[in-house]
């Protein structure tokens, strides 16, 4: 009986944090700026993976993710398209879902396309999401081996880096990423 009495007070809760993260509308510069320092963390705590972005045809660098669920959940973030080391586009990153979950986390994402075509995929359309036939691999890495050494078997690879807080699964099903057009200063 009490929880049914709190559930409504966890949702609003729920409800104004994504309203919140969701109002982000970060600048062109602030983006970069955040997906630079996202880069220098993630070549720190990835041996190899300076090398591995370097070797891929682009990357998208969402610096900070937010996730958060009681039951329904969703995420967002925004990020930057680099290819050859250059922004090409800014994407939102947006998920919702529904089942067993609960916490709050923030978390750094970069995902790297390994061929021609997978970039070209993701970059063809303005909104593009996540689907069966669509396979992002998550990078599994640790401290003894670098990621330019690893096969991860996927034209697209997902590193999850950074994370601060605890959410109980990360999936790409139902994802969508969109295009978008921050300001300029």
């Amino acid at each position: 009986m009490k929880l049914l009495k709190t559930l409504p007070l966890v949702l609003a809760m729920l409800l104004a944090l994504t309203a919140n993260s969701m109002a982000l509308d970060d600048t062109a510069e602030e983006i970069d700026n955040d997906a630079n320092e996202a880069l220098i963390v993630f070549y720190k705590e990835v041996n190899g993976g300076k090398k591995f972005l370097d070797n891929a045809k682009g990357y998208v660098v969402f610096p900070e993710v937010t996730e958060g669920g009681f039951f329904l959940g969703g995420k967002y973030g925004e990020g930057a398209l680099r290819v050859n080391g250059v922004t090409e586009g800014y994407y939102s990153i947006t998920s919702a879902s529904m089942g067993m979950q609960m916490g709050v986390q923030q978390y750094s994402l970069i995902i790297a396309f390994t061929s021609d075509q997978a970039l070209k995929t993701f970059m063809r359309d303005d909104d593009w999401e996540t689907e069966i036939d669509i396979n992002v691999a998550m990078a599994e890495y640790n401290a003894e081996e670098e990621a330019d050494d690893v096969d991860f078997g996927s034209n697209m690879v997902g590193f999850v880096f950074d994370s601060k807080g605890m959410m109980g699964n990360f999936s790409f099903e139902g994802t969508k990423f969109e295009r978008i057009t921050p300001d300029k200063d």
